[in-house]
């Protein structure tokens, strides 16, 4: 899988079974798919470090969300929050006592990575009312804070610790972590969402690692939420290759997948450089990923709450 990059666990999973042959050859690793109003919802959960290896992700769960039409439908839309609210709920025990801390990575000046202070500015927070004014909600109100950390080049603190500074302060069981991804597949930007309990590495998808902001290093559960808002070049030029020459006995098919994108992954390398592409309509992917990861949180921790109380609340 070298030189095509992705964050989502699914596309790892698809790539890994494609060069096995057989998805039973990939041990460590259990995968459930099921659909539910339209919705199709992938959990795979990386047991052991064989698995680990295979797939090259860390042990633990990684749900993916596939809501096609999520831009243009509202009642998609709709599905998407709810099914994000109930995977959040799976993984996580929150009650009326819990405290949430949800961080907004990202650059907010950069649009394709701007989803995650986009959802910060959706949320419902509530840390300083469940403080202050106690009698002001009831107990289906659980405390949420958040913040916008900004990105190294800004603020010159690595993300990590900022995040490390405000848990060791407020002291929160459960850090929600909200973060732009790449995607190897056109398809999936804007209509799917990632939800893993590992964790996150910013800027680990256009290879800008860093360290990890996880419960190892943060101190608290750390539930990582991320929407694919870029592909890479080099996957738009195979993909488009191959829908181009369709089932012809040409160039597209005298190599093999992998062998194809290397190909091309290095003659854009040495042109243009490594280059990530997003779509045209960014503002409107961003948009719209935004209100449905932050719905999906609102709903998920402000458990009585209908769909119709968090649009009428936050839009």
């Amino acid at each position: 899988m070298e030189n095509i990059r992705t964050d989502l666990a699914i596309e790892a999973h698809e790539m890994c079974s494609k060069e096995k042959a057989e998805e039973n050859h990939l041990e460590g690793i259990d995968v459930k798919e099921y659909e539910e109003d339209g919705v199709a919802v992938t959990v795979i959960e990386v047991k052991n470090k064989q698995g680990e290896r295979i797939l090259g992700k860390p042990i633990g769960k990684y749900i993916t969300i596939e809501a096609p039409g999520l831009k243009f439908s509202n009642e998609v839309y709709e599905k998407a929050c709810i099914a994000v609210s109930e995977q959040i709920r799976a993984i996580c025990d929150i009650t009326e006592n819990t405290k949430t801390l949800v961080v907004g990575l990202g650059n907010k000046l950069i649009t394709p990575d701007a989803l995650g202070p986009q959802v910060v500015s959706k949320l419902m927070v509530t840390n300083h009312i469940k403080a202050h004014m106690k009698d002001f909600l009831d107990d289906s109100y659980s405390s949420v804070c958040a913040i916008v950390p900004g990105v190294l080049g800004t603020t010159g603190i690595e993300t990590t610790d900022i995040i490390k500074g405000v848990a060791d302060k407020i002291k929160p069981e459960i850090v929600i972590a909200v973060d732009a991804l790449a995607s190897r597949s056109i398809d999936r930007i804007s209509t799917t969402v990632q939800i893993s309990d590992t964790g996150i590495n910013p800027g680990s998808g256009v290879e800008n690692k860093r360290e990890g902001i996880n419960e190892e290093s943060i101190g608290a559960k750390v539930i990582a939420i991320g929407v694919p808002t870029v592909v890479d070049a080099a996957t738009i030029a195979s993909d488009s290759i191959d829908m181009a020459l369709g089932d012809s006995e040409s160039l597209g098919n005298c190599f093999s997948d992998i062998d194809k994108r290397e190909i091309i992954h290095k003659a854009l390398t040495k042109n243009v450089g490594n280059m990530m592409v997003t779509p045209k309509d960014i503002d409107l992917v961003i948009e719209r990923a935004a209100k449905t990861v932050a719905n999906g949180i609102n709903l998920a921790l402000h458990r009585d709450l209908s769909f119709e109380d968090i649009e009428s609340y936050v839009g």
